[in-house]
């Protein structure tokens, strides 16, 4: 069963957002300025510039395979069932984790103000977060919109109050670390923008996710980044150096510089909400792996069941909240680095996957988006994850392997057996090999995601095209053999002698060549007798020779229609015609793999389509 489509670009932008508005920014620019000193603007631009090269290949991805689970979807799809569990796995835990840490920052802000014990109110603030994801994703997703643009606003107001009464004097020893502390310290803050990718796991539940999902991440990205960037560089400004790096509260402090008390118990607020959107949003996410893990049989089929009234997968958003409570009575601290780290890996993976992808020449791999400047901001984030990645603790290595091979576990005792999917990196193999590795059934998949996405309702026309004959030639060819061979096919269809439906096409051919460009003929004809109506696809790489204007034509689609079919005969020219008009279309009808990738070319395009008429 399918999610319901609820989500637009204001919930999708305040997802992004309040997943990654966090301790990143109310915590770490003090630590972050102890190492690198003024310049610690440059890291948080460092780290934005590195989580985008995560971003927009995610985002590609997102609007080629709308589903649940993001990341865990295409890297099952790209490099296999085993490294997608593994991500899943990862993923779960580290959304989880994260919405858990920030349910303790809030509690203990709680604890501080009203004297609750913090473990009752992390409890109770679990409790309520679950509660809300399981009244319906468009409640919560209202919820992260209120809380997001509250905490948006008082960050403005800090920048506004802020940039008059910087002083230009705290930034004259700008880099004491050089650039070395400048690039470390950007490994420090990168977890500022760890759940920035949250929102692709909820793409399933994206209106129109081709546009809105790329529309709604980048723009969070910017936004938050230029926010980082000018707040960093205001509580600089104000603040005395020796007290910046020691305090882990150095926007509170600034804004009570700035405010008094009032500006310190404003940014008390943003803080409290940017813990509680940071808990919503990894509740949504998180939920939706455990979702995607049950319905390709990885894990037990009731994660995958969704309440028919809201369409909020229960089971996996239950699951997910006790794993956010439980944590509340353990150390965090090693556990969110480990978080940090398995969220890192994943990326990484994301980014191996557009290249996989993109690689293995899969027809249907059709993202509205595509990242810019491939391979190479691909290749420039897996260098830059990978110097994070030397910059993490020796204990989150072993708690992200742990969680590795605990992922792997569960795809090889549960999993490997009921997982049926095909890898495009098979693809790729195959490529290389010449073996026969492949059975379609990725193809197959991203069809009907396809179709989802596009909504495309199939008409009569597509009807036909997915049952008709297709001539794959090798060798050129004259356009009489081709003729033979089509009269034989087309005649033993429509019940009529194959001599009468070779004189028409010649007959037809005479009048006017039915090759209507050097690449593309559409050779058609009317016949009498009984209502009936046949296309024949035929491809010919080496070329068919139909005139001097066209000697070397690929692609031939033949009409065959009785009198009877005259109006649907001129409605699939029309569909011919939208088809072979789009950009690529030479270049796919070439490069398609077999007869049904050369069907999938009509199938899925955009075009208009008409509900099919009754046939007598």
């Amino acid at each position: 069963m399918h999610l319901h489509r609820r989500l637009g670009l204001i919930h999708v932008f305040c997802i992004a957002s309040g997943a990654m508005i966090s301790s990143g920014i109310f915590v770490l620019p003090g630590m972050a300025f102890a190492q690198a000193g003024p310049a610690v603007m440059l890291s948080y631009a460092l780290a934005a510039l590195l989580a985008a090269t995560g971003l927009l290949s995610t985002a590609e991805l997102s609007t080629a395979m709308p589903r649940a689970g993001s990341d865990y979807f295409f890297i099952t799809r790209s490099v296999g069932p085993a490294f997608g569990t593994i991500a899943g796995v990862l993923n779960w835990v580290s959304f989880s984790l994260k919405s858990s840490f920030a349910l303790v920052g809030m509690a203990a802000l709680i604890q501080v103000l009203m004297g609750v014990d913090m473990r009752v109110s992390g409890v109770l603030l679990g409790l309520a977060f679950v509660g809300i994801n399981l009244a319906g994703v468009k409640e919560a997703a209202r919820l992260q919109v209120a809380l997001v643009m509250v905490l948006l606003g008082l960050m403005l107001l800090y920048v506004f109050r802020g940039l008059p009464n910087v002083s230009a004097a705290r930034f004259e020893n700008f880099s004491p670390g050089g650039i070395k502390a400048i690039f470390s310290t950007a490994g420090l803050v990168f977890v500022a923008f760890g759940g920035l990718l949250k929102v692709a796991s909820m793409a399933e539940e994206v209106k129109d996710p081709g546009k809105t999902l790329p529309n709604g991440m980048i723009l969070s990205l910017v936004l938050v980044g230029l926010f980082y960037v000018l707040m960093v560089g205001v509580t600089v400004g104000i603040s005395d150096p020796s007290t910046l790096a020691v305090t882990l509260t150095p926007i509170s402090d600034g804004a009570g510089l700035l405010m008094g008390r009032t500006g310190a118990v404003l940014i008390g607020v943003a803080a409290s909400l940017a813990f509680l959107t940071t808990a919503n949003a990894g509740i949504m996410a998180g939920s939706r792996y455990l979702l995607a893990l049950s319905r390709d049989g990885i894990v037990p089929g009731i994660l995958s069941r969704t309440r028919e009234k809201t369409g909020t997968p229960h089971a996996a958003i239950l699951l997910t909240g006790i794993l956010v409570i439980l944590p509340q009575f353990l150390d965090l601290k090693t556990l969110v680095e480990a978080a940090s780290l398995g969220l890192i890996l994943t990326n990484m993976l994301s980014l191996v996957s557009v290249i996989v992808l993109r690689e293995s020449g899969i027809q249907n791999y059709r993202p509205t988006y595509r990242a810019p400047l491939y391979p190479w901001l691909q290749i420039a984030g897996l260098i830059g994850f990978g110097f994070i990645l030397m910059e993490m603790q020796e204990d989150a290595f072993l708690i992200s392997s742990g969680l590795a091979v605990f992922g792997f576990l569960i795809y090889w005792f549960y999993g490997r057996s009921r997982a049926m999917h095909e890898s495009a990196l098979l693809h790729i193999v195959q490529r290389l090999t010449s073996r026969e590795l492949v059975s379609g059934l990725i193809e197959s998949e991203l069809k009907e995601i396809i179709r989802e996405r596009d909504g495309i309702e199939t008409d009569r026309f597509d009807s036909l095209v997915e049952s008709c004959p297709v001539l794959d030639l090798t060798g050129p060819h004259a356009k009489d053999d081709l003729f033979g061979l089509a009269a034989d096919l087309l005649g033993s269809r429509m019940k009529v002698g194959p001599e009468r439906v070779l004189a028409l096409l010649v007959e037809h051919e005479e009048l006017s060549s039915t090759a209507i460009s050097p690449h593309l003929a559409i050779p058609h004809l009317v016949i009498e007798g009984s209502s009936s109506f046949e296309i024949l696809m035929v491809r010919c790489l080496d070329g068919i020779y139909f005139s001097g204007e066209a000697p070397a034509v690929q692609a031939a689609i033949f009409l065959a229609g009785s009198m009877g079919e005259r109006n649907f005969h001129l409605r699939s020219l029309a569909a011919i015609a939208q088809t072979v008009q789009q950009d690529n279309f030479e270049k796919m009808w070439r490069n398609a793999r077999g007869e049904q990738a050369l069907r999938d070319i009509f199938l899925l395009a955009r075009r208009r389509r008409e509900p099919a008429p009754s046939q007598p």
